[in-house]
This record gives structure tokens, C-alpha cells and sequence, in this order.
């Protein structure tokens, strides 16, 4: 038999974590194969701030839609719109985005193969040997890269995460959405084609929110909750009909869980390491994950060229640490802000009431187009500060 050739990278997942990796990489020198499940597309409002279009050079051919301005819904059907002052938030099609990803990870080197990830093996020397079904193969069919590193990037269900580190997990969100077609002016539909809507009801979900985000053509109608049995389909389809969509032609359903909170271990201290939503890289509160899934997959570029130059698996720990440096901080605010203010529609009402708060606005806004907590401002901070207690306690209406 002829020895099988031993590729630097095999990356499995081909989204926004797993392209990036890939692009990097092989930008990098490095012989890398992306293997992709063709065909899926994950439930997403698909906002991207402009952080990430400056850092990963996202061409403005790529947005179908900019959204100036956000509007919160209280249980009470209270709406608060929060306009962006100065900039505005892109949004994406994630079948047209992830694909233009690929593309230019297949530009920069990355050999592109479709298929459905089986399992790890590992050769007599013990290195890393990927299983795949090939895309439009007969069933049963195997085919086999032997490769000195993979990154899992098969998000939050990571079949690499399974089998490379059992037993390391995070909690989910159910997130489900609709693509359906953008109504046209004259339906007197609720909703702006430059305005995203953020439902924070309990019927829409119980410990989460509800989204009604514009696409161009198309609108992205979706919800999510970690609740057991409660059906985020009646809740989309209650949605569309308050919201005047339920006669908009459905494109496309799209149902997965979202992590909620970065995983314990993102490497198996020997040839794997994890990135995007296998790393459980999904901003609490908001769902927001375009942004860190490609963050990552870039930390995990860096951390896995370190890998293959130095021979260090230490290395691969890299790409976790400096995650968390950068974010961390931001993620356990964003978690305690679900756990408490999404805890019931009392508390959602007065969360709502805050977003009015000019001071509130600029702050949430400053963050998150420059995903970085707001420090030049310590004034503002602490009029916040009471500002939020007084909701809190009940001492301003909501």
C-alpha cells in the first residue's frame, strides 16, 4: 500500500470559525484541507458589527442590509428604539457569507473537500487520521486524511469535541428561525428594513428573546430557549402573525442549538483543538457569534502554527487563553445579564425601560461595535450604575 500523505491541518467545519482557520493557515505556508458538510446553513440573525468587517476585510458587497437602529419590545408591547448614532451594524446571509469564506480560504491555499466527518483514527506512530463520507459518495463509503493537527470547527454539536474531549460541554440555547420574504411597504407589516426588532416577551421564549431581523429581500424571523418542550415553531409562527409577516413566502427553516458558554477546554493537549460554536463561543444575552466564531478560528490559526513549528501541544492552549483575555470579561457580564434580566417578564419589562436611558444606548452601542467594554467614560458608568438600581428596585416606572 502507498503511505498516505500527512497534511499539516485538516479543519472540519466550514463556517465562519472553520474558513477563517483555513484562510490563515494557508496564508501561513501551511497544507491545509477544509472539510465541509456542504448544504447547512445555521439558524442566525446574521449581524456583523464593524469590528469585524475592518479586522477580516469584509467587502460591503457582502451586506444585504444596514441596520441604523434597534428596537426592544417589552412584555407589555412598551417599544424603546435604540438609533446608532454615528455607523451602522451589516447583516449577512450566512449561506452567501460562509460560502464567500470558503472561497477565499480556498483562494489562500486551503484544498476544499465536501463531506460528513465519521470519526478519528490514529496511525501506528499515533498520528491523527480523519474518517469522512465523501459528499455524494454510495453509503458506506470512507475516505481518510492523516494530518499532524485538527480543528474542530463543526460547531455546537461537534462530533471532534465528542470523540477528541469526552465530557467536556456547555449549555445550549435552541435557536430557530424562518427566511421568509421581505413584505412589501404597502402590507403595513411591523418591522423597518434598516431597523433590527428584539422581542423580549416570555411567550416569544422564556429565558431568551425573539428576533425579527431585516435581510434585504429576505427577513429573518427566529427565537431560542434552553426550556425543554417549549415549541420555538408556535412561537415563530405567533410572532410573524403580531408582526404582520404570517402571509411573507417562507424561504427556509433552520433549527440548532447555541452554545452559551465557552467550553472548559478547547484542546486535547496532543493534536486537536476546537474553534466557533465546538469551542462554545456564543455571546450570552445577545446569541451573537458571527464576530467570536472568527475570532477564534483565527486564535486557533495562530495557536496551530505555533504547533506545527515549535512541535509544542502547549501551544494549542494558546488560542483559549487568549480568548478569554480578550473577552472573557465581556461574556460574564452578557451571562449575568441573561440569567438575571430574562429571568422573568417583570424583570424584561424593566430591562426594556432602561434601553430608553441615552446613556444606556451609547454605552451598549460603543460595545458592541467595537466589542470591548467602554472605559473612557467613568461618569457615564456610574450614572448607569444607578440608573440600573433604580429599575431594579422599582423606584422608575417601567
Amino acid at each position: 500500500m502507498l503511505a498516505m500523505v500527512t497534511r499539516d491541518v485538516v479543519v472540519v467545519g466550514g463556517g465562519p470559525a472553520g474558513a477563517t482557520a483555513a484562510a490563515d493557515l494557508a496564508r501561513a505556508g501551511k497544507d491545509v484541507v477544509l472539510l465541509d458538510k456542504a448544504g447547512r446553513i445555521k439558524p442566525c440573525g446574521g449581524a456583523i458589527p464593524p469590528r469585524l468587517i475592518r479586522d477580516f476585510q469584509i467587502p460591503d458587497g457582502l451586506l444585504v442590509a444596514k441596520i441604523t437602529s434597534a428596537r426592544m419590545v417589552a412584555p407589555s408591547e412598551k417599544r424603546v428604539d435604540m438609533p446608532i448614532d454615528d455607523g451602522f451594524v451589516g447583516m449577512v446571509d450566512r449561506g452567501m457569507f460562509d460560502e464567500w469564506l470558503r472561497g477565499r480560504a480556498a483562494a489562500a491555499g486551503a484544498e476544499r473537500q465536501s463531506g460528513s466527518f465519521l470519526r478519528l483514527e490514529r496511525d501506528r506512530d499515533g498520528t491523527a487520521i480523519v474518517v469522512y463520507h465523501p459528499k455524494d459518495a454510495p453509503d458506506g463509503t470512507e475516505a481518510r486524511l492523516r494530518t499532524r493537527l485538527v480543528i474542530g470547527a463543526d460547531g455546537a454539536n461537534s462530533a471532534v469535541a465528542r470523540q477528541a474531549l469526552p465530557g467536556v460541554e456547555a449549555p445550549f440555547v435552541f435557536a430557530y428561525h424562518e427566511i421568509i420574504r421581505a413584505p412589501a411597504p404597502q402590507t403595513g407589516a411591523d418591522m423597518d428594513g434598516r431597523r433590527c426588532d428584539v422581542y423580549y416577551q416570555g411567550r416569544h421564549s422564556p429565558d431568551f428573546y425573539a428576533w425579527v431581523f431585516p435581510h434585504g429581500d429576505t427577513v429573518s424571523v427566529g427565537t431560542g430557549s434552553a426550556v425543554k418542550g417549549y415549541s420555538l415553531r408556535k412561537s415563530i409562527a405567533d410572532l410573524r402573525d403580531r408582526a404582520g409577516l404570517a402571509g411573507c413566502e417562507t424561504i427556509r427553516k433552520e433549527g440548532a442549538p447555541i452554545p452559551m458558554r465557552p467550553l472548559k477546554r478547547w484542546d486535547n493537549g496532543l493534536d486537536v483543538l476546537l474553534a466557533g460554536d465546538a469551542a462554545g463561543v456564543v455571546a450570552p444575552a445577545s446569541g451573537e457569534g458571527i464576530y467570536y466564531a472568527m475570532v477564534g478560528g483565527r486564535l486557533a490559526a495562530e495557536a496551530g502554527v505555533a504547533f506545527l513549528e515549535t512541535g509544542r501541544a502547549a501551544e494549542l492552549a494558546q488560542a483559549r487563553k487568549r480568548f478569554l483575555k480578550a473577552h472573557g470579561r465581556v461574556f460574564w457580564v452578557l451571562g449575568l445579564m441573561q440569567r438575571f434580566w430574562y429571568g422573568s417578564d417583570k424583570r424584561r419589562e424593566r430591562f426594556v425601560s432602561m434601553c430608553r436611558d441615552r446613556d444606556v444606548q451609547k454605552l451598549t452601542w460603543d460595545a458592541y461595535m467595537n466589542k470591548e467594554l467602554v472605559r473612557a467614560k467613568p461618569v457615564a458608568h456610574v450614572r448607569i450604575f444607578f440608573k440600573d438600581l433604580a429599575h431594579l428596585f422599582g423606584l422608575v416606572p417601567p
